[in-house]
């Protein structure tokens, strides 16, 4: 299928390793070029380096938002104008709901919804003016049903659906469209260290996934990509859950 992707500008977060570099991978194979953007130099540069097509790599922790709001001007400067933008933040660390101090939760409120925010709004006004963007968000199955132990995230994520499905009424008309895809389980270093080492994260998915199995970055990134093509112009606005069916909510 033709995506209609080809030379256009993508700037992916956290696309040093896992989901992240996933969607990188796909967008590049679509004939994206692609900016890839993570705070850990080598591992940076080593993904940037095993992904074919046009790339460049950008130092830049979403900590930190006086860069998220200067990173699309780089990437313009170097590659074009953002047309496509993958927010993707981490996770905050796992905990039950009174153990995480308000420290914790301001981190979590800056990394979850105020550093995608200050993107989105960086790229937004050349989207617009162009006719054509497309956001979309790694998001979480937390904003469908809350996890058990993940707290900060219960809290947080839900209010950046929010705010993206605002955005995409608002900007919809111009050609832009803004999604949110609901995580489940893939294998990724972040699960495996959530849950006690990649041997027993096979274990639970295996047990608990219908699909009877963890997804992987590669699939993952193949849906980011869709959501970012020419044939899903018509698809804004809403939260698409990728969980090999592990939600049981309608």
């Amino acid at each position: 299928m033709e995506l209609g992707i080809d030379g256009r500008v993508a700037l992916v977060l956290g696309a040093s390793s896992g989901i992240g570099r996933g969607i990188a991978g796909a967008l590049a194979r679509e004939g994206a070029r692609v900016a890839l953007a993570s705070r850990t130099r080598e591992r940076l540069e080593q993904a940037t380096a095993e992904i074919e097509g046009e790339t460049a790599s950008f130092v830049a922790d979403t900590a930190d938002l006086e860069r998220m709001a200067a990173l699309p001007g780089e990437v313009a400067e170097e590659l074009g104008p953002v047309e496509i933008l993958v927010t993707n933040t981490g996770g905050p660390p796992p905990g039950r709901a009174l153990d995480a101090g308000l420290e914790d939760w301001r981190d979590a409120h800056e990394s979850l919804l105020l550093a995608p925010r200050v993107l989105v709004e960086a790229v937004m006004p050349t989207m617009r003016e162009r006719g054509w963007g497309r956001i979309v968000n790694v998001g979480s199955s937390a904003t469908k049903e809350p996890i058990p132990g993940l707290t900060l995230s219960n809290a947080h994520r839900p209010g950046l659906v929010g705010f993206f499905k605002t955005l995409a009424r608002e900007v919809a008309a111009d050609g832009v469209t803004v999604n949110d895809v609901a995580t489940g389980r893939f294998a990724t270093e972040r699960l495996a260290a959530n849950r006690g080492g990649w041997e027993e994260m096979e274990r639970s998915a295996a047990k608990d996934v219908p699909a009877g199995r963890l997804g992987t970055p590669e699939e993952y990134g193949d849906l980011v990509a869709f959501l970012c093509s020419e044939r899903a112009a018509y698809i804004t606005g809403v939260s698409i859950p990728i969980d090999g069916g592990l939600l049981r909510s309608v």
